[in-house]
């Protein structure tokens, strides 16, 4: 069971106190105990408090020396903004000048050019961590949790799904997505678990062998990926889903596994997970401890979150206010509740298509019967022309496809029936969580 933390400072001291030799992460070539963290982290801290600066911006790469800054920077009492270093140049740049960052850490070559673009620092950064929302990335809004909120985010989610002292949690997730860092590493760090960090993409297959987890937090593009290969490896007894759609027969495959999934839901707005499944049907999910869930009457979720929400969208009240009124956020996704008082998500107010005549398409349930006709899950459809039209990655043949969705069409009203489908080689554009950048791809399709 995790212990609640107010701080990452109370977690790592708490930890170093009563198991100061038991292992806290592992990485390529060793190991660092929670002590030996502990007095790492306490060590570059005093170094960043010597440099005067007071926002930094995380260019993350998963290392060990990326674990230690996060919670130096943290410790020194700076503003961190996760940044993703896959990002072009010309849109870091942008989120270091809206973020007030003030001297990065990451790639030193990529950083030298981004230095030009630091800013003036901010006042009072103390205790705020920004992560940016995954939908997309012109649009991106930086939402501001804490390290309060990510600590008691990682106790609500694992009151619900605990780990052991024992237990070795694998991160392979990007750092600077709130789901990869709860997730792949608060989660293990709160219930004195090891976390081994991950070597980037290029282990995704060897990681298992070489770490030997047995728990890790996947995205579905991922999940699908390490199915294929087929590397999980036989000490793996849990698999937390997260962060997007995940197609069934994915989780059947791990089921069939005999390796226990879980899926959760949640958003960077209430510091990752605020619903996870525990037993059952993955996709019936229990409210985390935490959180009051409530549909309202055109099905969308509203959350209570108190000890997990954001403090608001950074610089743009505007927005803060449209979704967060009194305390409740506006999710933007639809759900229910089954008669066992569990959580079900069943689409997205967000990802929806609206038709020149108003009609509206929810594109989860939409997408899904595509996925299941066509039997691939590479696709996505957007407006091309006031119509839907689909885009489908991979070989195959345009009328091919048409052919084989003509008993799905047929059962659409005319309005909603795809008109056309384009064919891509190159793979969707998508967030680092998995999700399908449809503004890009909208962009692409429309133009």
């Amino acid at each position: 069971m995790p212990v609640r933390f107010q701080s990452f400072e109370e977690l790592l001291s708490y930890w170093a106190a009563e198991s100061p030799d038991a292992p806290a992460l592992r990485y390529e070539d060793g190991c660092l105990s929670f002590r030996e963290l502990l007095s790492k982290v306490q060590a570059r801290a005093a170094e960043l408090k010597c440099t005067g600066r007071s926002c930094l911006g995380m260019l993350s790469d998963g290392s060990l020396d990326c674990m230690v800054e996060i919670f130096a920077a943290n410790l020194a009492g700076m503003q961190l903004v996760m940044l993703d270093q896959s990002l072009p140049e010309a849109v870091l740049r942008g989120l270091i000048a809206y973020t007030d960052v003030d001297i990065l850490w990451g790639d030193e070559e990529l950083c030298e050019e981004l230095r030009p673009n630091l800013t003036h620092g901010v006042e009072d950064g103390r205790g705020k961590i920004l992560f940016f929302t995954s939908g997309t990335t012109e649009r991106a809004k930086a939402v501001v949790l804490t390290d309060h909120s990510l600590c008691q985010s990682a106790w609500n989610g694992g009151a619900k799904l605990p780990l052991q002292p024992g237990d070795n949690l694998l991160c392979l997730l990007p750092l600077g997505h709130v789901f990869g860092f709860v997730c792949g590493v608060l989660w293990g760090l709160s219930c004195g678990a090891c976390v081994s960090l991950g070597r980037g993409a290029r282990h995704y297959v060897d990681d298992f062998a070489h770490y030997q987890p047995t728990a890790v937090s996947v995205v579905p593009l991922l999940l699908g990926f390490v199915l294929k290969q087929n590397c999980l490896n036989e000490e793996l007894k849990l698999i937390l889903v997260g962060a997007g759609d995940c197609p069934p027969q994915l989780l059947q495959a791990v089921a069939a596994r005999g390796i226990r999934v879980s899926f959760g839901y949640g958003l960077t707005e209430t510091s990752s997970g605020v619903a996870i499944s525990t037993e059952g049907d993955p996709y019936a999910m229990e409210v985390c401890p935490d959180d009051t869930i409530t549909i309202a009457e055109d099905g969308e979720i509203l959350i209570a979150a108190p000890t997990c929400m954001m403090q608001g969208y950074y610089k743009w009240p505007q927005y803060t206010d449209e979704v967060l009124r009194h305390g409740i956020l506006s999710t933007g996704d639809l759900g229910c509740f089954d008669e066992e008082g569990k959580l079900h998500i069943t689409g997205r107010k967000k990802d929806m298509l609206v038709l020149n005549d108003g009609t509206k398409i929810f594109l989860p349930e939409y997408e899904a019967a595509l996925m299941k006709a066509l039997e691939h899950t590479e696709l996505a459809v957007v407006l091309r022309g006031g119509r839907p039209v689909l885009v489908y990655s991979g070989e195959a043949e345009r009328k091919a496809l048409q052919e084989r969705l003509l008993p799905i069409m047929a059962t659409l009203p005319r309005g909603q029936q795809l008109g056309d489908v384009i064919v891509v080689q190159e793979p969707l554009p998508r967030t680092a969580s998995g999700k399908i950048k449809r503004w890009e791809l909208q962009q692409k399709v429309g133009a």
